[in-house]
């Protein structure tokens, strides 16, 4: 069903398969709005490597479906991208102009849905984002306090660079975004949290809250140790200049999002409410 909070209508699964462009046009006609934000994704970055047909079709054809629908309503529509654009071989941060190279059928799906979005010459936003997590679902902080609470020790890629943005934090400098800036100029941004770290540092950090009472011992390991079906770029990092220069705001460090992500999941903890 559709859930309705004032002007803002949220529609999952249920409404709209995003591997069938009928069903998307029929939800963006069925809906007429003047803004389209789409965080859905195919993101099983390895199942990808066995799935290349669905992962383009909800990753490249669906953003496609719903740029045409944007530009034939006039409405604005924000679009989310990935780190994985990129082959990880630059030393510094990415900008938006370096040219992409993705290493993967995800990363490749992706970057075919920025390009279809601009060939649609409309009004949109991609926002390029990494390592995203939350207190909910299937992700990298759910799946360390897991293990964490069932292993005395963990081993954890060491090589991997990138910025660990919440998905809270993505959604409020979003809807701040829009806000503010209801007619932005077109165009990639890069949009994750400040500073960086190994998907070992950030494991760290997660046990170090001392939100395990008996947490595990992290142990840093290289990304050949863990070889996986699809490869990771060894650096995520991208730079959030753009963004900031043109909205005028940026996303708090990423010590900062896990604080308030971890600080959430207690209070709702204590509140009784399973998370």
């Amino acid at each position: 069903m559709y859930r309705s909070r004032a002007d803002v209508v949220l529609a999952g699964r249920d409404e709209c398969d995003l591997a069938s462009e009928q069903s998307i046009r029929d939800l963006v006609r069925r809906v007429n709005p003047d803004v389209i934000i789409n965080p859905a994704a195919y993101t099983a970055v390895d199942l990808a490597e066995r799935e290349p047909e669905l992962c383009f079709a909800i990753n490249a054809a669906a953003p496609r479906v719903l740029a045409e629908e944007a530009a034939r309503l006039g409405a604005l529509l924000v679009h989310y991208s990935t780190d994985y654009v990129f082959d990880g071989e630059k030393p510094e941060p990415y900008l938006e102009t370096d040219p992409i190279h993705p290493v993967s059928v995800y990363g490749a799906s992706k970057a075919a849905g920025e390009a279809a979005i601009a060939e649609t010459a409309g009004r949109y936003l991609v926002l390029r984002t990494s390592w995203v997590y939350r207190a909910q679902g299937k992700n990298f902080l759910r799946t360390m306090l897991r293990l964490g609470a069932e292993r005395p020790e963990l081993r954890v890629v060491d090589d991997q660079i990138g910025a660990p943005t919440s998905a809270s934090a993505i959604a409020t400098a979003t809807a701040q975004l829009v806000e503010q800036h209801p007619d932005p100029s077109p165009g990639i941004y890069h949009m994750t949290a400040g500073g960086s770290t190994s998907w070992c540092g950030f494991a760290r950090e997660i046990f170090a809250s001392g939100v395990l009472a008996n947490p595990p011992q992290v142990q840093a390991i290289p990304s050949s140790a863990y070889p996986t079906p699809a490869k990771r770029p060894a650096n995520s990092v991208l730079s959030n200049d753009k963004f900031t220069h043109t909205f005028g705001f940026r996303l708090p460090h990423w010590k900062q999002q896990l604080e308030e992500v971890l600080a959430g999941m207690a209070l709702t903890e204590t509140n009784g409410v399973k998370r």
